[in-house]
């Protein structure tokens, strides 16, 4: 990895925010009759529907648009040494009480030939309108919501919420609909409205733990963490359930760090820092991070719902808090993390670090927490102001003798990779992203971006932009040396 120097505390640019885990998983493709394809998991398929895990949670499709199905066992194995806590984006699986409705019938036609049947949606809808009986209401909620069900798996989330909230509109007092929508937003991490969705449903059932699992989850990501343990506290003591106890345990840790923090908030950070911390010094980061806020949203093309957390700790706090390996110096798992002991005021090293550390959180809202680490991480470095130039001799040395970096192999964690092959990697990702930037123009990025939170392959999303394989793309990034450096 590459060492910064801030003060006297060693600063390396942080892991992706979503980490794969060590472990064997079924890697499937599903593809659908408009040529679309879904990367997905544990996918099964019965009762004329096809049910799938993705990072959106578990989905469902009708059987009738789905052209095949590829099974592939694909080992994965997990770069993260101690296992760093993720509990602002934890894998929680989706809550037990979802949506059932019943009607299969309407469900398989409410999407069918890789569409959804929005005349059939306004029929429905009319008929409720004019007649609201059980049924009528019950036909209207399981078309809109296999309807946004289908949003998701192709990535049109805009569409999903908008079924979502014509879904509530006929039945909002549905405890599975509430929870199911509420899922939906915190996936997208949009906590606020989650929260109001989950407060409805805690007063339609008070003792849900689904209720209480998400509301934790909800609260974590406003930056309320003595809420969110007060929550998951809630439901653990409804049901056991090991998401919860692993997140809170990593929130009781927070909140009794964080018990005698300043705080200073802005519109788009919630800062949190230990006292010992020089106030000038929480003002200027909280100042470098506005300017990087406001540049990194215009050269992606995205906005975070929800204000940032940023904590600044001693060294000591930061490694007993994330429990991160010794060399990782700054960390972002939903919250920016920083050690800042030592310093009073900016320097040049650590804007450089806040800013790498603010774009991981951008790409992985932008990208619902998909995005591989290898891309991550080169867009991290080139908003940073990172460019090749040095690298570049030796990345081109290591090409000829068949030692170039493979994307494919360094898509999750880096964590425990040894110091020489992180630093390779490093350059690799720089230089890839630079070479796309510089070449195809930042849209192309901002259009890979895109395609990856549509649950495409990274692979599959630079294909799409840049018709270009992992193989080919790395040939484009060493012809990119070449000519600009070499």
């Amino acid at each position: 990895m590459d060492s910064i120097r801030v003060g006297s505390i060693r600063i390396f640019a942080a892991a992706c925010l979503l980490a794969v885990l060590a472990g064997t998983v079924s890697a499937d493709t599903i593809y659908l009759k408009n040529g679309k394809k879904i990367s997905a998991s544990r996918v099964v398929q019965e009762n004329g529907q096809v049910s799938y895990e993705t990072s959106a949670g578990r989905l469902s499709l009708p059987v009738s648009i789905v052209d095949k199905i590829v099974h592939e066992a694909e080992s994965v194995s997990s770069a993260a040494g101690p296992q760093t806590d993720k509990a602002a984006n934890l894998p929680i699986a989706p809550p037990n009480e979802l949506t059932r409705t019943g009607n299969e019938e309407v469900t398989r036609a409410a999407v069918r030939d890789g569409s959804v049947d929005n005349a059939l949606l306004a029929k429905l809808e009319a008929e409720s309108d004019a007649n609201p009986t059980p049924t009528a209401i019950a036909r209207v909620v399981a078309a809109e919501t296999a309807a946004a069900q289908f949003g998701i798996s192709v990535g049109d989330f805009e569409q999903a919420a908008a079924h979502y909230s014509i879904a509530l509109r006929y039945a909002p007092d549905t405890t599975g609909l509430l929870l199911e929508t509420a899922y939906f937003h915190l996936r997208r991490s949009e906590y606020s409205a989650a929260l109001r969705l989950l407060d409805h449903a805690r007063r339609l059932e008070p003792e849900s733990p689904d209720v209480a699992k998400l509301s934790g989850w909800a609260y974590y990501g406003l930056n309320r963490v003595e809420d969110a343990v007060s929550e998951w506290k809630r439901a653990l003591a409804l049901k056991p359930d090991a998401e919860v106890e692993k997140a809170m345990e990593k929130a009781q840790r927070d909140a009794q760090e964080e018990s005698t923090y300043r705080e200073g908030d802005t519109l788009h950070f919630r800062l949190r820092y230990n006292g010992s911390a020089a106030p000038e010094l929480a003002r200027d980061v909280l100042r470098t991070l506005e300017i990087d806020f406001d540049e990194i949203a215009s050269t992606l093309n995205y906005v975070p719902p929800e204000p940032i957390g940023v904590i600044l700790y001693t060294n000591q706090a930061f490694m007993d808090i994330t429990r991160a390996p010794g060399w990782v110096g700054a960390l972002n798992d939903g919250r920016i993390r920083v050690p800042v002991e030592g310093l009073t005021t900016m320097t040049e090293e650590l804007a450089r670090v806040l800013k790498h550390e603010l774009t991981h959180s951008f790409v992985g809202q932008k990208t619902g927490g998909r995005c591989p680490v290898w891309l991550q991480e080169g867009i991290a470095q080139y908003m940073e102001g990172k460019r090749s130039r040095s690298a570049a001799s030796g990345l081109n040395s290591a090409y000829e003798r068949h030692m170039e970096f493979s994307l494919a192999s360094y898509e999750s964690s880096w964590m425990n990779l040894p110091r020489e092959t992180a630093s390779s990697a490093y350059a690799w990702s720089l230089a890839t992203v630079e070479a796309i930037v510089t070449v195809e123009g930042m849209v192309s990025l901002e259009r890979i971006l895109d395609r990856i939170a549509t649950l495409s392959t990274a692979e599959d999303a630079i294909h799409a932009v840049l018709n270009d394989s992992y193989p080919f793309l790395m040939e484009f990034t060493v012809q990119y040396l070449r000519k600009a450096y070499l």
